[in-house]
């Protein structure tokens, strides 16, 4: 399914890979493809069906990140005021939702490209990906969760070397400092994000869900907070249909079939 031509979108089964498509231009962010981000999330909201979302992109590069022309004729601060919550919301959105969602990044990650996978769940890198982070060079900080996620991500220190100091740095390095899961060969990039969302795809919906929302609780606030929720999420999930047929499969040896109830 085409969105314009910025982004394409398809499944495989309950797995939605969203698919960057401008390559000739270095996937460049512009309006378009920031609308027909949030017109495609807005389909996947409406599908029950699907249980992980893959981000990946077309071509030799991931993205460069936003197209500056944009920053010279469109934007000054009323546009901010108006626009700015919407833009950051739909960086955000990954994380609302109870499914996971995997950047599959290849090549060049700069910018705001790099804000877009910093809102993903797991971060799998080819060995040929260049990351950086460099709006301070342009004249501006970051603002689509770039100082917030990534500081959470590789701490502080790491996060003002990027971010100030607009280094880029290599898979094998942003392996090391965390900002990345996964490094792999270009070519089995696709195949080994889809073997992670269909392992993930085959557990139950309820139990990623709460870990999913578990794990972001606990790295936003105390450990008090993180062990209520932890309460709360056992509470409903032991006892469910999911999860005795978890048990059930496990000691009889075969594939369970999950519900999600």
């Amino acid at each position: 399914m085409s969105y314009g031509d910025w982004l394409l979108f398809k499944k495989e089964g309950s797995i939605g890979i969203i698919t960057l498509n401008h390559p000739e231009n270095y996937n460049l962010v512009n309006w378009q493809l920031l609308e027909e981000l949030d017109e495609v999330q807005g389909v996947i909201e409406k599908d029950k069906d699907l249980r992980a979302i893959i981000i990946n992109a077309n071509g030799d590069h991931f993205s460069a990140g936003i197209d500056l022309h944009i920053l010279v004729n469109d934007v000054d601060s009323r546009f901010i005021m108006d626009k700015l919550t919407w833009l950051q919301r739909v960086y955000s959105r990954w994380q609302e939702w109870a499914i996971p969602v995997i950047a599959a990044v290849h090549g060049l990650c700069y910018g705001s490209a790099m804000e877009l996978i910093l809102g993903c769940d797991i971060r799998i890198a080819a060995e040929d990906t260049r990351m950086a982070i460099p709006e301070v060079r342009f004249g501006l900080s970051p603002d689509m969760g770039g100082t917030t996620r990534l500081t959470h991500l590789i701490g502080p220190g790491q996060a003002k070397r990027m971010i100030i100091g607009c280094e880029e740095v290599d898979a094998q390095e942003a392996l090391r400092m965390g900002m990345v899961e996964i490094v792999v060969p270009r070519e089995q990039l696709m195949e080994r994000a889809l073997k992670m969302a269909k392992r993930i795809a085959g557990l139950p919906p309820a139990a990623v869900r709460f870990a999913k929302k578990g794990i972001n609780l606990a790295a936003e606030s105390s450990v008090a907070a993180g062990l209520l929720f932890e309460q709360a999420q056992s509470t409903f999930c032991c006892g469910t249909y999911d999860q005795n047929e978890a048990i059930k499969a496990f000691f009889e040896k075969r594939k369970p079939e999950f519900k999600g109830e």
